[in-house]
């Protein structure tokens, strides 16, 4: 293992997860990182089932947990406290529903100290509740990459490369007053990677999966299976911030305007095949601007080379007849 000098804060915000929270901060205080340079967060964010409880005991079983409680504000909330608690040379973030094997945090610095990048990502995979893999979010790649941010911001785009911040070893001093997780909102970590980005010298990404997704049902952005009109916020926020992107990068990367456009209309689309039927209804604003945003812009979608034909496809039959090109699909599901 390499002489390692710097140290690093990991933060987990946790919310009414009582049961899977110790398998979280356990598979983080079992790195092989020296545990002197290892400082645990674990913020409670207002639980109101025994999470307090199980933080408080994971606090005494382990010297570098620390915990925080404070009011419910969500996951932009208990993270942001984090990092004004912390004291690494490196941010790190798990979410406290996942874990991460025993070698994460100390390959991704070996990374960091030997190029010299503000940012080292590593890969993911995903378990189900029954403990089986799913099959892989992101195309995976079998060696390191360095890339600059302007090329992260592009797969970004494209959606090919990863905005989470739990995949990420960043350093702390990128995390200034005015780079913090918006709150309020889901998908908080693409909005605060394409700003950070901006700042950011160089990444280097690691092919070894060593963070774990578990994928847990009702979960803040994913679907009730039971309830089929339930409509998570994430798809009104992935709008929002496909909006905040196109302005940024006509702003710092004009070469990107139209893989931006591109983005803004694959999450539009995301937003309509995912709306119960049942919301898609005149008083519904945004589902409105949603579909009038395609409307206007329907030539540009058209001559976007970035967009598929089924893409293509897609968009102009929900942007003529949003509503009846899902009832039909429904019909034709029998649902």
């Amino acid at each position: 293992m390499p002489d390692f000098s710097k140290s690093i804060s990991v933060i987990i915000p946790a919310y009414n997860i009582e049961d899977l929270l110790e398998k979280c901060v356990d598979s983080v205080a079992a790195q092989d990182y020296p545990k002197d340079l290892l400082q645990i967060i674990v913020v409670d964010d207002g639980s109101t089932d025994g999470t307090p409880k199980k933080a408080d005991e994971l606090a005494d079983k382990y010297s570098n947990v620390q915990v925080i409680h404070k009011k419910n504000g969500g996951s932009s909330s208990a993270r942001n406290v984090g990092i004004d608690a912390a004291t690494g040379d490196y941010l790190g973030f798990v979410d406290s529903d996942d874990y991460i094997s025993g070698i994460m945090y100390s390959s991704m610095m070996e990374a960091a100290m030997r190029t010299g990048a503000d940012m080292i990502q590593i890969a993911r995979d995903e378990i189900s509740e029954s403990g089986d893999k799913l099959p892989d979010v992101l195309e995976r790649f079998d060696k390191e990459k360095e890339i600059t941010p302007a090329e992260h911001l592009r797969t970004l785009l494209m959606h090919t490369g990863d905005a989470s911040f739990c995949t990420k070893l960043t350093k702390r001093e990128l995390f200034t007053e005015d780079m913090r997780f918006p709150e309020g909102e889901l998908n908080e970590d693409f909005y605060l990677m394409i700003h950070m980005l901006q700042k950011v010298n160089k990444l280097v990404l690691l092919p070894e999966a060593t963070y774990h997704v578990f994928y847990r049902t009702g979960s803040n952005s994913r679907k009730k299976a039971q309830d089929k009109d339930y409509f998570p916020p994430v798809f009104t926020d992935i709008v929002r911030n496909a909006d905040v992107a196109l302005d940024l990068v006509k702003k710092s990367s004009p070469e990107l305007v139209p893989v931006a456009y591109r983005f803004g209309f694959v999450q539009r689309l995301d937003y309509l095949l995912h709306i119960p039927i049942s919301k898609m209804t005149a008083d519904n604003s945004f589902y409105k601007k949603v579909v009038s945003d395609l409307r206007s812009g329907f030539g540009r979608m058209l001559t976007n080379k970035y967009l598929t034909a089924k893409q293509k496809v897609y968009l102009t039959l929900l942007t003529v007849t949003p509503k009846g090109v899902r009832t039909l699909h429904a019909r034709i599901r029998g649902l």
